[in-house]
C-alpha cells in the first residue's frame, strides 16, 4: 500500500508516518523543510520525501503525486505563533483538502482512494444532531471570529461532508476528531465515539498524538475499521 501524508513534519504526522513505515507500507510525504525530518527517514527505501509547500504544487504535480496512492492522510495544522494563527495561508487545511481531493478525482482510479483528515472535537459533525450548550455555542462563535484556524478546520470537514459526500466514485473519507492532544511515547488504550461524549470547551478529554496516529493508520490499513467509520467524524479519547 502507498500512502501520502501531508503535515508529516508535525507532532502527529510524524507518528503516523512512523507507524505506516513500521508496517512496511510505502509512504510519500510533502514537507517544506526536509532537513528537520529524522535521519532514519532519509535512508528508508519505503519513504519518498517531496520537498515543497503543499499549496505551492501545481495541479499537474499534485495529480502525479497521488496517482498511485491508496490513501491520503492530512495532519496539517497551523503553527501556534502569531504568524501561524493570523498570517497566510488562513485556509491551509481546507485548500489542501480540496486540492488533494480534486487531484484524486482527476486520476479517475477504479477503486476509491481513502482520505483521512485530522480535525478537532471543537468542530461539530453537522450531518448529525450533536447538541451543545448555549455557553459552548457562544465560545465557538468567538473562536470563529478570533481564531482563523478554527474556521479552517470547520471548512475542511465541511468540504468532505458536502462536496465529496457519501457517494463519490473516487474518494471515501473519515475526519478524525481528537480532544486535548498530549504527548506520549507508547500507544495506550483509547476509545472511539461517533460524537463527543463531553464538552470540548468546558470538560475536554485528552488523547495522545501517538494514539491518534495509531487510529489513523488503522483506518488506512484495516478495511473493516474503515468500513465502520467511512463518511463519519469519529471522536477519539485516551482511556
Amino acid at each position: 500500500m502507498t500512502v501520502l501524508v501531508v503535515g508529516a513534519s508535525g507532532a502527529t504526522g510524524r507518528k503516523l508516518v512512523e507507524q505506516l513505515l513500521d508496517q512496511n507500507h510505502k509512504v510519500k510525504v510533502i514537507v517544506r523543510t526536509p532537513g528537520k525530518l529524522p535521519e532514519s527517514w532519509k535512508t528508508n527505501g519505503n519513504l519518498q520525501i517531496i520537498s515543497a509547500s503543499v499549496l505551492a504544487l501545481s495541479d499537474m504535480e499534485m495529480t502525479e503525486i497521488v496517482k498511485d496512492c491508496h490513501a491520503v492522510a492530512s495532519c496539517l495544522g497551523h503553527n501556534l505563533t502569531f504568524k501561524g494563527i493570523y498570517g497566510q495561508p488562513r485556509k491551509l487545511v481546507t485548500d489542501a483538502t480540496r486540492r488533494l481531493c480534486e487531484a484524486i478525482q482527476s486520476n479517475g482510479l477504479q477503486s476509491p482512494t481513502k482520505f483521512v483528515l485530522m480535525n478537532t472535537t471543537g468542530n461539530q459533525n453537522r450531518d448529525l444532531n450533536e447538541p451543545i450548550s448555549l455557553a459552548q455555542k457562544c465560545v465557538i462563535g468567538l473562536l470563529r471570529l478570533l481564531l482563523p484556524p478554527h474556521v479552517d478546520n470547520e471548512k475542511a470537514a465541511d468540504y468532505l461532508r458536502t462536496q465529496i459526500g457519501q457517494n463519490d466514485n473516487f474518494i471515501e473519507w473519515v475526519a478524525v476528531r481528537p480532544d486535548g492532544l498530549i504527548n506520549e511515547e507508547e500507544v495506550s488504550d483509547y476509545e472511539i465515539h461517533q460524537s463527543p461524549t463531553r464538552s470540548a470547551i468546558f470538560n475536554a478529554g485528552k488523547v495522545s498524538r501517538i494514539n491518534v496516529a495509531h487510529f489513523m493508520a488503522g483506518l488506512i490499513t484495516d478495511d473493516n475499521l474503515w468500513n465502520k467509520w467511512k463518511g463519519q467524524m469519529p471522536v477519539i479519547y485516551s482511556k
